[in-house]
């Protein structure tokens, strides 16, 4: 008997300790509620809360429901600012997002221009790239250095043909003179004859 009364004792004060610990939870949230502070949420509670029950209707005062309307409106106002706060934000980045990639196109068309440029040579007006660029001027210089050797070749040669020419032109010229010189020593010789003779007929 003293065991179960005991243990009845204890449940009795446990239930009570639950009920008053409830009780006072519910007071202290009652404590916080407020109508000029807080949330829209906590707002409406406590004019649910303290308003006076009537069958199953609230019986709620007017200056309250103003209040939570005024509030209400102060929110809905703040929350439309807001709004339009981060609204006019997004349009800034967007226009800041559209004019980097339009700088980033720009960018990307200017490097392309350049690697472009890099990699290919103007000649004569025409776009080269650098192995035809390379394999051109290649070609010319050798057409050119091919010419010169050419040069070199019909310039010696042609040295080589004058000198020839000049050489028989001197045994040429050196054989006129000996030929002018013999034929001059026979019109003397030829002369002294004649003149022999004319005098042998003279002394006749």
């Amino acid at each position: 008997m003293n065991s179960a009364l005991k243990i009845s004792l204890i449940l009795l004060l446990g239930v009570n300790f639950q009920v008053s610990q409830g009780q006072g939870s519910e007071t202290q949230n009652e404590e916080k509620l407020s109508l000029n502070s807080g949330t829209i949420d906590n707002q409406f509670e406590y004019v649910i809360r303290r308003s006076n029950s009537y069958q199953d209707f609230k019986v709620v005062k007017k200056t309250w429901l103003y209040a939570l309307k005024a509030h209400t409106m102060d929110s809905l106002q703040a929350l439309r600012k807001d709004l339009a706060n981060t609204q006019s934000v997004v349009d800034r980045q967007a226009l800041n997002i559209e004019t980097l990639q339009t700088s980033l196109a720009n960018t990307e068309e200017t490097l392309a221009k350049t690697e472009e440029e890099k990699n290919n040579m103007a000649l004569f007006g025409m776009q080269l790239g650098k192995t035809n660029y390379n394999v051109l001027m290649w070609s010319i210089i050798a057409a050119l250095f091919a010419l010169l050797l050419f040069f070199i070749y019909k310039f010696k040669n042609s040295n080589t043909l004058t000198r020839q020419a000049k050489f028989k032109l001197e045994e040429v010229e050196s054989e006129f003179e000996e030929h002018r010189r013999i034929a001059l020593e026979r019109e003397q010789k030829v002369r002294r004859q004649l003149q022999d003779e004319i005098n042998k007929n003279k002394a006749k």
